[in-house]
């Protein structure tokens, strides 16, 4: 079996190349309270909107976010949308972008206008021209996928039907690969699969599998059956199948199917998610890792980026959460000791537009109250630190015989908990210069307090956040625990 945790350190030492169809992916978010007086339709009131690289980049943004080098090739005209996406490329230290710039087309550009309240996609505006490239443009594409070649791992063709990827290009990519022995994973998008034959792995989703080999796709039994003829009218090595809250079924000539149930996630946006999963398993096939370790990376990485909005990438960090136990890697990914180390972990969940959310307390003997404190906490933001009295500051709240149980031993049983997200120690009596670090959008405390009487309220609320009070379990608290162990006889 493959070992995922004893490899992910290898990634930063891979290379893979990338050749696709580039977008400029931008969204507008805001509210609808109200419909149009001209016309029946909702009036989006704008808050903000994000541009990002999409389609074969946003591969390519996968690849560096888990840590991989990418070297992408693609085409973009010369445009405002081409020069936005050749500088946020540039920008992005582990990707060596290597363009073909098309003046006889635009660079392809998608707005989507989103209610953040409904969670909706209300309306799409497309600007495209959606034809093959012309044979001089073919011939930079392949030179410049060919001279990268050697110093890759892998390599992912992104195919978006834009015109990057036409019959000459992928041919000739693929056979070279071959001769180089690299393997090559398709996300394919060709009316006609013939032009992907020789790929190692070709990873449709249910419908473009129906499509491709005009087989009912309904069910395990039937979408393998259609993968097996798939990957012999392409000759792959394996075909994977994504079948959206279904999960993923992978066929490996050989070897019987297999199916694996999508993760229980709360949808946020689904654009992109298919980008991460041929990212993912770019990176797995290139670490060594079999088919099915790789499908089930993909899986999981799936799983996180439909929670995000927008087009959004996976750390590794991310995936190792959904893959690992929690508790087993706990100790190494949730606890901090050291308070300058916060500000990475901050900074990155900021970048994904992610809650957080904070409360905190001593820990001491951890109980059921404690638990629900956990699970009401975490149910109200997206990331959850806790923050945790060390031994000294324990002492001096309780007195000279607590704490019962040390602070290494308090926040490994803390960091278990699948509702925590990070552990942070801190030494005052307070957690209010902790707070005014996280700056949380939302802060919990236990039932047994006012709002008035919560340390760092007051600035969570000036900043626009919200003081969250969980009720507790009666009669659950450690100094009571205490009490009565102490009382009891021998």
């Amino acid at each position: 079996m493959f070992d995922f945790e004893s490899r992910v350190h290898d990634i930063g030492q891979l290379t893979i190349l990338c050749v696709g169809d580039l977008m400029l992916d931008e969204f507008v978010y805001g509210e609808v309270a109200r419909i149009s007086p001209e016309a029946p339709a909702p009036v989006l009131a704008v808050k903000r909107s994000d541009v990002t690289i999409g389609g074969a980049g946003n591969v390519a943004r996968n690849l560096a976010s888990l840590g991989a080098r990418c070297i992408f090739v693609g085409m973009v005209g010369d445009d405002d949308a081409g020069r936005t996406v050749i500088a946020a490329l540039q920008a992005e230290p582990r990707i060596e972008p290597s363009l073909v710039v098309d003046r006889a087309r635009p660079t392809t550009r998608k707005v989507r206008f989103v209610s953040e309240h409904f969670s909706t996609h209300l309306l799409r505006a497309d600007w495209e021209q959606a034809a093959p490239a012309d044979a001089d443009r073919e011939g930079e594409l392949i030179a410049r996928a060919l001279a990268a070649l050697p110093r890759v791992a892998v390599v992912v063709l992104s195919d978006y039907a834009k015109g990057v990827l036409t019959a000459r290009v992928v041919g000739e990519i693929i056979a070279a690969a071959k001769r180089a022995k690299v393997p090559v994973i398709v996300d394919p998008k060709a009316p006609d699969y013939a032009i992907y034959r020789g790929a190692t792995l070709i990873t449709p989703n249910r419908r473009e599998l129906a499509a491709a080999t005009r087989r009912e796709a309904v069910g395990d039994a039937a979408i393998s059956a259609a993968a097996a003829e798939l990957a012999r009218t392409v000759a792959a090595q394996a075909v994977l199948v994504t079948r959206s809250e279904e999960g993923m079924s992978l066929y490996v000539e050989g070897e019987d199917p297999k199916h694996v149930p999508a993760y229980a996630v709360r949808v946020r946006d689904v654009s992109g998610p298919g980008d991460t999963v041929v990212a993912i398993l770019a990176v797995m096939l290139a670490l060594g890792a079999d088919y099915e370790a790789a499908m089930r990376a993909a899986n999981a990485g799936a799983a996180v980026v439909v929670g995000k909005p927008g087009t959004a990438t996976v750390s590794v960090s991310e995936l190792r959460h959904r893959l690992l136990p929690a508790a087993a890697t706990a100790p190494e990914d949730k606890i901090i000791y050291d308070r300058a180390m916060l500000e990475d972990r901050l900074a990155e969940w900021r970048r994904q537009r992610l809650r957080i959310g904070f409360t905190n307390g001593c820990f001491d003997l951890l109980h059921r109250g404690h638990v629900k404190l956990m699970a009401g906490a975490r149910g109200a933001c997206d990331r959850l630190v806790v923050g945790l009295n060390s031994d000294a500051s324990v002492s001096r709240l309780k007195g000279p015989d607590r704490p019962i149980q040390p602070i290494g031993s308090r926040a490994e049983v803390l960091a278990a908990l699948e509702a925590v997200d990070l552990v942070v120690v801190f030494e005052e009596d307070t957690p209010l210069e902790l707070i005014r670090q996280v700056r949380p959008s939302v802060l919990v405390k236990g039932g047994d307090y006012a709002r008035d009487e919560v340390v760092g309220g007051e600035e969570v609320e000036a900043a626009g956040g919200q003081v969250v009070l969980i009720d507790l379990v009666p009669g659950h608290s450690t100094t009571n625990i205490v009490a009565q162990s102490r009382s009891r006889k021998p």
